[in-house]
């Protein structure tokens, strides 16, 4: 038995320190994802892993990079991700790596593949330039149990839902995400999520959540997220935390609170952000979610019907009122395939182009011309403070995360945060306005996602961990996307290493697609 252990640590001390390196990084300055203060050192990786973090003299190595001047850190973790279809059609994932995004969590806002083994088999015949994990979805999981029906689920239904949440995580799933702004999860019951939670808690899942409202009713959203993590016995992210139109502004000391208030109860109760004061989602959002009960037959056959026509377009007024905004001139198209021309206007602009009234109840009518053409309108929303932003940027327990998919370069009016979220945090929130530390920030897109999501060789610059690596320059580290121009590449980003392979080397992707899934605690 002592002969096996001696060899058996002798063979980790030649993997950890042998003399030969396939790549070392040398006098950078080193931010280990901790928190804690930058050092000079060298980082020597081998075969995918760090294995030498210190100062030589003289290395064996088949590349030596210089980083002099440069931060070494380690490859950033986002959080929130929708990345489902991207991944096949731009598997280079370009806009994530030139942010320094190293690993995605993907399947967010209860929107997720259903079978997860399939999709971890076919992330890993395309060969993707990221790692990938992936939640289960609560809205994929009832959808493919009661379709889009406004109902709760029967004993033997909510059975069904658990089972696949449970196949789920026996897959990899690394935790169950709700969106309950959206159909079907909209019409879902507390008590649904919970017994669902409790399923991806018993295999060490996490919890994730689009609250119900992020305006008029989020101390209540927030607070019903709490209390399913309380009930389910399972940690708690609650996604792209913020508070939405000019009569919720200020009230992010309130739901910061609730938060602060959950983990002194001995909940571990998280948060993540973009560094944005506009949202992206569907045009769907804009009217009231009963209309789409029973799916877009159903919603064709409301539309055609001028009473049940005008109801709805009455319920989207008074939420205008209640937002107190006058007209639509806040939401702005991201994608519209019917015609592209739309791509980059506000409702009130396309109001126009058709040739109606400048009156928000034409406006609304748009509106309604638009969702009934297609599926899917995705939209950009003009709605926060920067202030509110600013001090939820500010809390420790809050990640960095883009709620953006892969982009191809060039292709409709994203939300710029698909290209420059970390980018941004670098350069106007750390080095510009000193809103936080650098470590801190690196600590936020690193170690605490990692620790979240059960990443358990991400995240840290140490001996032994997954070589996902970025080095940057930290004055001239910046986003360039706009949301008029957003199709522009984070800049200051010279090397991006993902399981010890270059993906991007002075400043250019290398094309090398190195990335890996990465599963849950449950996975086989």
């Amino acid at each position: 038995m002592r002969t096996i252990l001696f060899v058996g640590l002798l063979s980790i001390s030649w993997l950890l320190h042998g003399q030969g390196f396939d790549v070392v990084i040398k006098n950078g300055k080193v931010i280990d994802g901790s928190g804690n203060s930058w050092y000079y050192g060298d980082v020597g990786i081998s075969r995918g892993k760090i294995t030498f973090i210190g100062k030589k003299e003289h290395y064996d190595a088949k590349k030596i990079l210089d980083a002099k001047g440069l931060i070494v850190a380690p490859g950033f973790i986002d959080v929130h991700a929708h990345i489902e279809g991207g991944e096949v059609a731009v598997p280079t994932a370009d806009n994530f790596i030139f942010d320094g995004v190293t690993s995605v969590v993907t399947g967010n806002c209860g929107g997720s593949n259903l079978e997860i083994d399939y999709y971890f088999k076919r992330i890993d015949s395309v060969k993707t330039s990221i790692n990938i994990a992936t939640l289960i979805g609560h809205n994929t999981v009832r959808r493919a149990v009661l379709g889009e029906a406004n109902r709760q689920p029967t004993q033997e239904e909510q059975h069904r839902m658990d089972a696949l949440v449970e196949s789920a995580m026996k897959d990899g799933a690394v935790g169950l995400s709700t969106g309950l702004i959206y159909v079907p999860g909209t019409y879902a019951k507390t008590e649904e999520v919970v017994a669902l939670a409790k399923v991806a808690s018993t295999y060490q899942g996490v919890y994730t959540s689009h609250i119900r409202d992020e305006g008029d009713q989020v101390h209540d959203a927030v607070r019903e997220a709490i209390s399913i993590g309380r009930q389910a016995n399972i940690p708690v992210e609650i996604s792209h935390f913020k508070v939405t139109y000019k009569p919720n502004w200020g009230r992010s000391i309130e739901t910061i609170g609730l938060i602060e208030s959950a983990r002194l109860e001995g909940l571990d109760v998280t948060i993540d952000q973009y560094p944005y004061v506009a949202s992206s989602t569907t045009l769907d959002t804009t009217l009231p979610t009963w209309v789409f009960s029973g799916g877009r037959d159903s919603l064709r056959l409301r539309l055609n019907d001028p009473p049940t026509r005008k109801k709805i377009k009455d319920e989207m007024l008074d939420g205008l009122k209640k937002k107190k905004l006058k007209n639509y001139s806040y939401a702005q198209v991201a994608r519209y395939a019917p015609d592209t021309t739309f791509n980059g206007k506000n409702i009130s602009e396309i109001n126009k182009l058709k040739g109606r009234k400048a009156k928000a109840i034409d406006e609304a009518e748009t509106i309604l011309e638009m969702i009934t053409a297609i599926n899917r309108t995705q939209m950009v929303y003009f709605s926060m403070d920067e202030k509110d932003l600013i001090r939820i940027l500010q809390y420790p327990f809050n990640m960095i995360a883009s709620d953006a998919g892969i982009v191809k370069f060039g292709s409709g009016m994203p939300h710029p945060r698909a290209y420059g979220t970390n980018a941004r945090v670098l350069g106007r929130y750390v080095r510009e306005q000193n809103v936080i530390r650098l470590e801190e920030a690196i600590r936020r897109m690193t170690s605490l996602p990692a620790q979240k999501f059960n990443l358990r060789d991400r995240g840290l610059l140490r001996e032994g961990m997954a070589a996902d690596i970025v080095v940057f320059n930290e004055q001239t580290v910046g986003d360039a996307a706009t949301y008029t121009n957003p199709h522009a590449y984070s800049t200051g980003f010279s090397y991006v290493i993902v399981n010890g392979e270059m993906v991007v080397e002075n400043g250019t992707h290398t094309g090398v697609r190195s990335g890996q899934v990465l599963k849950g605690p449950g996975g086989k």
